[in-house]
Order: C-alpha cells, then sequence, then structure tokens
C-alpha cells in the first residue's frame, strides 16, 4: 500500500509540474488567427479559448492530485508521449482505450480533438460520468487474442488485408480491419495514435491486433505532410510484440522506453503487399 501510495503521489506530482509548464508554452497560450485585411481578430473568443484552456488543466490538476487511482503507464513512459504531443498541440490524438490517464491526455491537448476507442461500454458510461467532456467511440471488435495467429495467416492470404490495397471503412473480408468506426475516424488524419486497448490479457479478449493494424494503415495512408506518431504500450507481450514488428515496423521504430514503444511513420511512398 505505502508503495502504492508513493507512485501515486509521484505520478500526481508529474502531471501537476508538466500541466503548469504548459501554461507558460505559447503553442497553448496562443493561437494563430486569420482574418482578411482590414478585419480585425476575434479577441474575445481567443480570450474564451485560453480560459477554457487553463481550467481544463487546472480540473486535470485537482482530478488527480485527489484521486487514489493512477495512469497506466509509467512516468517514463508518460514522458516519451507527452513531449511529442507538447510539440504538436493542437493536433488530432487517436487513443485505443479509456483509462485513468484519459483526462490527462485531453487535458494537454485542449484545443485539438482527441478520441478514445473503447470496446467496454459499462466502462464507457463509468468515465463519462466523472470526466463527461471525453470524447469516445465505442468499439465492436471481431477479434479474439486467442485467434492472433490464425490471423496473422489470414493476413497473408486474405488480399484485401495488403498493404497494396491498404483500406479501413468497409473493408469486411480484411478480420484485421476496423470496418466499423465512426466516420470521424476515417475522415480525419491522425497526427498521433496511442494504442493502450483493447484488453489483450485472457484469451477471450480483443486483443489489439485490430488496433495495430488499423492504425498502421491510417499511418499509411496519411495525405497531409509528417508522419504518424504511433504509441504502442504493453510490447513486454508476445503479441503486441510480433504484430508491431509485422505492421508497424521495427525500421520505423524510435525509442523505447520501458513497455511503450515510438514509431513514426511516413505516409506510404511506394505500393507494395507488405507493410514493412
Amino acid at each position: 500500500m505505502l508503495k502504492l501510495a508513493i507512485v501515486g503521489l509521484v505520478c500526481t506530482t508529474l502531471i501537476i509540474s508538466i500541466l503548469f509548464q504548459m501554461s507558460n508554452n505559447s503553442i497553448l497560450c496562443r493561437v494563430p488567427v486569420l482574418v482578411s485585411p482590414g478585419i480585425l481578430p476575434d479577441t474575445n473568443s481567443t480570450k474564451d479559448d485560453n480560459i477554457m484552456s487553463q481550467q481544463l488543466k487546472v480540473d486535470a490538476v485537482l482530478h488527480y492530485a485527489t484521486s487514489r487511482v493512477i495512469p497506466q503507464q509509467t512516468l517514463d513512459e508518460i514522458k516519451v508521449s507527452f513531449d511529442i504531443l507538447k510539440s504538436l498541440t493542437p493536433c488530432n490524438f487517436l487513443v485505443f482505450g479509456l483509462g485513468h490517464d484519459s483526462f490527462m491526455w485531453a487535458s494537454i491537448n485542449p484545443r485539438g480533438t482527441t478520441l478514445f476507442l473503447e470496446e467496454d461500454p459499462k466502462w464507457v458510461k463509468a468515465v463519462i460520468k466523472v470526466v463527461p467532456f471525453l470524447r469516445t467511440n465505442t468499439v465492436n471488435y471481431r477479434t479474439k487474442l486467442s485467434d492472433a495467429e490464425k490471423l496473422i495467416e489470414h493476413y497473408h492470404k486474405e488480399s484485401d488485408c495488403s498493404a497494396k490495397k491498404s483500406f479501413l471503412r468497409g473493408n469486411h473480408k480484411c478480420k484485421l480491419a476496423l470496418d466499423m468506426l465512426s466516420n470521424e475516424v476515417y475522415d480525419k488524419e491522425w497526427d498521433m495514435i496511442m494504442i493502450d486497448g483493447p484488453k489483450g490479457y485472457f484469451d477471450k479478449a480483443p486483443g489489439r491486433m485490430s488496433a495495430i493494424y488499423s492504425a498502421a494503415v491510417m499511418a499509411r495512408n496519411r495525405k497531409g505532410s509528417g508522419v504518424t506518431h504511433i504509441f504502442l504500450h504493453d510490447v513486454d507481450r508476445n503479441v503486441e510484440k510480433v504484430y508491431a514488428e509485422l505492421f508497424l515496423c521495427r525500421k520505423n521504430l524510435v525509442k523505447g522506453v520501458g513497455r511503450l514503444w515510438h514509431f513514426e511513420i511516413p505516409p506510404a511512398s511506394n505500393v507494395t503487399n507488405d507493410f514493412c
């Protein structure tokens, strides 16, 4: 219990410090306003955005300072994603999994889009009661962890799974493709994707096979400039490691801390049947 309390206190201290450090960050404190010549910018709107941003960070500090639960990731793991998010915000941030750290991620990207994909509707309702502003989608996964090896065989045999086709929306033939997500997920280009869900520690759980595959497809299909940053947690588990090397690719791995791998995946420059 003492160890848990110490970890919780350290996590709270880190979150408080990084959020208040960000209050002095010019990226968060100022938003460029595009106006036509001769038209003054709406300073009241900008001021309101700043107030809402600061309030969100204060709410996050109070939430974690008074909570007994701690984020799933360690301090060092959090720092990897935090540094990238801080440099990109406001940005589009897609998170597989809804957890105790969700409020933290949303508060760091207040003017961007942070969307959480969660498989358990009961858990979504429980979290939303505490943090009602979080944006969530419930996902019905077609996979089970026990089928992880068979799904690799399926990937090699099914042409609609190939990197050459590389599509998700309506891709019913490829069992790894998340084919029934909301249009928002398909239509946005995600600057950051974190895979810390769905559950992947017992046979009947969905596993993260589809999340890893689909994240790779999204990154390869990016039309905008720059890379897609993908963060995969729990790489100490065999399925996460094997699927990461198959679809996210060792050559794209830029950092590994604890149980977290950080990939930078560029848009696909050539059409091939394989991801790596």
